[in-house]
C-alpha cells in the first residue's frame, strides 16, 4: 500500500530552523489571542462608569462571548479538516483580528457585544487549529514541550495587554477603544503564514500521498541542509486513507470516552479560569478599588502567566501529563480561594500571580494532552468539540457568578471557582488515560491515543 510515512519521518527530525520558524509563527498568533481574549474584562470597569453598564450586563456579554467560542471551536475542526491546518490557522487568526478592529468603532454595549462574540469565535477557532498543527508537525517526544514554549511566548500577550489597559483605559472616555485596536494587530500574522508548511499528516489522512511526500521532502531538505544527513525513519504502519470524520464519529467508543473526559477538562478550566479573569477587575472595582488600581492589580497577577507556561514546558514531556494536570488544578483551587478571602493588595497580587502561573501551566499541559487522546482521523473533530463544549459551558458561568455576587457576595464567587477546579482535578485523576508510555514507545508499538 502507498504510504508517505509522515509520522515516522517527522519524528526522526532533529529540531531545526524549520521548527523554530513554526514556533515563532504559532507564538505570534497565540500572543494576540491571549492579548485579545481578556480585552472586554479589562475595559468593562470603565464602561460601567462611561456607559452605565451593570455587573449583569457584563455577565451577559461575557456569556455570549463563550457561545461565540463554542461556535468557533466547532467550525475550526471542520475548516482544519476541509482546507488544511495551515490555511485554517491563517483564516482564524485574521478573523479575530478583523473583528477586534471592528470593536474599536462600537457605539453601544450591544454593538460591542456582537463584535466580541465574533472575535471570540475567531480566538477559539485559532486555538483549536494551532493545537492540532503543533501536534502534527513536531516530533512526539518533544511536542508537549513545544506546545508549552509557544504558550510561554504567546501568554505574554495577557500581562502586556493588561498593563497597556491599566495605562490607557482611565485616560478619557474613549481611550478604552485602544485596547481593541491593540488586539487587532494579530492580523500581522500574515507576514509569517507564507513561511509555514502544511501538515503532511493531514495530506496523508486524506490519501493524498503525493502532496504529503512533497511537503516532507521540502522539510527534510531544509533540515538536512542545516543539520546534516538524517537518520532513516522507522518503517510505516500501514493505514488506509479515511474520509473526513462526520460528527457521529464521536459516538464511537474510542472517541466518545476521550471526548467526554476532555469536555470535563475544558468545562472546568473555562469556568474556573475565565470566571476568575473575566470578573476580577470588575469585582475589585465594585469592592472599592479604583478602576486604575483594579486593572493594575490584575495586570500584576498576569505576570505569572508566562512563568506558568515555562513551568509546564519543564514537566510536560518528563512526567505523565495526566498527573501534572491533576496537581496544577488542585493548586489553582487553593490559590484562587485564598485570593477571594483577602482584601490586602499585596496578598491579592501574590495569590492572583499563583493562580495565573498554575492556570497557564495547566492550559499548556491541556493543549498537549487533548490531541493525544485521538488518532489523526478524529483529532480535529474530537479536539474541537471537547474544547468548544468547554467554552460553551461558560455561557452559564458568568451568569452564575453574577448571581452569586449579587446574592451572596464577593467571596462566594471564589468558593464556587475553587470547587470547579477541584471537580476537574478529581475527574482527571479517576478517569484520565495516561499518554506518556504511548509517546515514548517505538513507532510500531504506538497506539492511536498517543500518535
Amino acid at each position: 500500500m502507498q504510504h508517505s510515512n509522515a509520522m515516522n519521518r517527522l519524528n526522526r527530525l532533529p529540531l531545526s530552523r524549520f521548527h523554530r520558524m513554526t514556533l515563532l509563527a504559532v507564538s505570534f498568533a497565540y500572543f494576540f489571542e491571549f492579548a485579545d481574549i481578556n480585552s472586554f474584562s479589562s475595559t468593562a470597569p470603565h464602561l460601567v462608569k462611561v456607559w452605565g453598564v451593570s455587573v449583569n450586563q457584563v455577565a451577559y456579554v461575557t456569556s455570549l462571548s463563550f457561545v461565540g467560542m463554542f461556535l468557533g471551536s466547532i467550525t475550526a475542526g471542520w475548516v482544519a479538516d476541509r482546507w488544511g491546518r495551515k490555511k485554517a490557522l491563517t483564516i482564524t487568526t485574521v478573523c479575530f483580528g478583523v473583528f477586534s478592529f471592528a470593536a474599536v468603532f462600537s457605539w453601544n454595549l450591544v454593538s460591542l457585544g456582537v463584535f466580541r462574540v465574533l472575535t471570540s469565535a475567531g480566538l477559539s477557532a485559532m486555538t483549536v487549529v494551532a493545537v492540532i498543527y503543533v501536534n502534527e508537525l513536531y516530533p512526539a517526544a518533544v511536542r508537549g514541550k513545544y506546545q508549552a514554549y509557544a504558550i510561554v511566548i504567546g501568554i505574554c500577550g495577557t500581562p502586556v495587554t493588561n498593563l497597556i489597559a491599566s495605562a490607557v483605559v482611565p485616560l478619557n472616555d474613549w481611550s478604552w477603544r485602544l485596547v481593541y485596536l491593540w488586539g487587532a494587530l494579530g492580523m500581522f500574522y500574515m507576514l509569517f503564514a507564507r513561511r509555514l508548511k502544511e501538515s503532511p499528516r493531514w495530506y496523508e489522512n486524506k490519501g493524498d500521498y503525493a502532496r504529503a511526500d512533497a511537503v516532507l521532502a521540502e522539510i527534510e531538505a531544509e533540515v538536512s541542509a542545516e543539520k546534516g544527513p538524517l537518520p532513516e525513519p522507522a518503517p510505516p504502519v500501514e493505514a488506509a486513507p479515511r474520509a473526513k470524520a462526520p460528527l457521529r464519529t464521536l459516538l464511537q467508543k474510542k472517541y466518545l470516552l476521550p471526548t467526554a473526559l476532555l469536555a470535563v477538562l475544558w468545562i472546568t478550566q473555562t469556568i474556573g479560569f475565565f470566571g476568575y479573569s473575566s470578573f476580577a477587575p470588575t469585582l475589585l472595582s465594585k469592592e472599592g478599588f479604583s478602576v486604575g488600581k483594579s486593572i493594575f492589580f490584575v495586570a500584576l497577577t498576569t505576570v505569572g502567566a508566562p512563568l506558568g507556561s515555562y513551568l509546564a514546558s519543564l514537566v510536560t514531556d518528563r512526567f505523565e501529563r495526566k498527573w501534572c494536570l491533576v496537581g496544577f488544578g488542585s493548586v489553582i483551587a487553593v490559590c484562587g480561594l485564598l485570593y477571594g478571602l483577602t482584601f490586602n493588595p499585596v496578598l491579592i497580587v501574590i495569590f492572583g500571580f499563583l493562580v495565573n502561573l498554575f492556570e497557564r501551566g495547566y492550559t499548556a499541559l491541556g493543549y498537549a494532552y487533548s490531541p493525544e487522546l485521538f488518532d489523526t482521523h478524529g483529532r480535529s473533530l474530537g479536539t474541537g468539540v471537547s474544547y468548544g463544549l468547554g467554552r460553551l459551558s461558560n455561557a452559564a458561568g458568568p451568569l452564575i457568578i453574577a448571581a452569586l455576587y449579587n446574592h451572596s457576595g464577593y467571596q462566594s464567587v471564589f468558593l464556587f471557582i475553587a470547587g470547579v477546579w477541584l471537580l476537574g482535578a478529581l475527574v482527571l485523576a479517576l478517569f484520565g488515560p495516561k499518554t506518556r508510555q504511548a509517546r515514548l514507545a517505538p513507532p510500531q508499538e504506538q497506539q492511536p491515543v498517543g500518535v
